[in-house]
């Protein structure tokens, strides 16, 4: 099917940087797009073709409104919509702004997170699980501001458990939050991307934010609370237990963690890996599971992601191969015939006795 489209003003910011966001749409839906002097041509199966031209009038209403794209989300929306057939761009812009935080959008980036961010608006308790820089841990703060500041709850819970990450950082000197800050840095780093540095001392210092390792939920309540667990692969069973039991009324929870980076002695269960097998059935919570293609760092991240995947791939399917080391030698020593000296030795102790 072909199907022509008049050129409507500024259309041309959608194409983007060397007509990327076209070729976006070109493989995503499976269409040509030729980009005529007076028109725009779409050629491809009807059902893909309207959806491209839905596109385009989607972008060139959000114009008419006042509507400003920015930083890359243009790009990030068509790769949403093109792997998800429910997504139009319109309704991915106007989720983008009920979610708004004053300085930046939360705007999903992959069709993965666009299933966790309205996982957290219709879960009481959402389990992100997937490698790192695909955005669990930044959207689910950034879910929480926009919660805080639309007053639906009254404060923000960050925890972390305090694993070292292979290296010994020996005896911090220090207060206890001065002890436990390096660990609690990453959560640190989202708050101030995403508000004013005043505004988020200004919660901190009143405990509308709390940082936290997870050791200090134990025996607490939390009521009116928008509650991030971030790196639970590195909780005990025991811990994940702890925390998940600590939700109270008008309260979310959202749990994120890499089962590929756990830092616990080997003699320690992952909490978060007991807890998908546990909890995978129990109703009012919900799995998001990512991978390497919703990786939103530099794209070289993808491709590190994906390299470690193979090796550990190709790394079992090596020790599924292998025989183990005291039955193969087992099995050899039965195989083995008796040879000449032996027999001879055994005539010799029989004849002994």
């Amino acid at each position: 099917m072909k199907k022509s489209i008049g050129i409507s003003p500024n259309i041309e910011t959608l194409f983007g940087t060397r007509d990327e966001n076209v070729r976006v749409l070109e493989d995503g839906l499976n269409i040509t797009i030729d980009l005529r002097s007076n028109a725009i041509e779409l050629e491809g199966a009807a059902r893909d073709v309207a959806r491209a031209e839905q596109v385009f009038a989607d972008y060139e209403s959000l114009q008419r409104s006042g509507y400003s794209f920015n930083n890359g989300d243009l790009n990030s929306m068509l790769r949403v919509l093109t792997s998800d057939s429910s997504a139009t761009l319109r309704g991915l812009a106007d989720a983008g702004r009920q979610r708004s935080l004053g300085r930046r959008m939360v705007q999903p980036k992959s069709a993965n997170q666009k299933r966790y961010v309205e996982a957290i608006e219709t879960h009481d308790m959402v389990f992100g699980v997937g490698p790192a820089g695909t955005g669990k841990t930044y959207l689910a703060v950034a879910m929480a501001i926009s919660a805080l500041l639309a007053k639906r709850v009254n404060r923000i819970i960050l925890a972390r458990p305090a694993v070292e990450a292979g290296e010994r950082l020996g005896f911090l000197p220090g207060t206890l939050q001065d002890k436990i800050d390096p660990y609690l840095r990453p959560l640190y780093d989202a708050l101030y991307d995403m508000l004013e540095p005043e505004k988020v001392d200004r919660y901190l210092e009143k405990n509308v934010i709390e940082i936290a390792p997870i050791a200090f939920m134990r025996g607490r309540t939390l009521n009116d609370s928008f509650v991030i667990l971030d790196e639970a692969q590195n909780t005990t069973s025991e811990q994940m237990k702890m925390f998940v039991t600590r939700l109270g009324f008008n309260s979310k929870a959202v749990i994120t963690g890499d089962i590929t980076q756990i830092d616990l002695p080997n003699a320690r269960r992952s909490g978060l890996l007991e807890a998908i097998d546990i909890l995978k059935r129990v109703e009012g919570l919900t799995f998001v599971h990512f991978d390497e293609s919703d990786v939103v760092r530099h794209h070289l991240v993808q491709r590190i992601i994906r390299a470690y995947d193979e090796h550990r791939t190709l790394v079992a399917e090596q020790q599924m191969l292998l025989p183990t080391g005291r039955n193969s030698e087992a099995r050899t020593a039965e195989a083995k015939p008796a040879s000449a000296s032996n027999v001879n030795e055994r005539s010799k102790e029989a004849s002994a006795e």
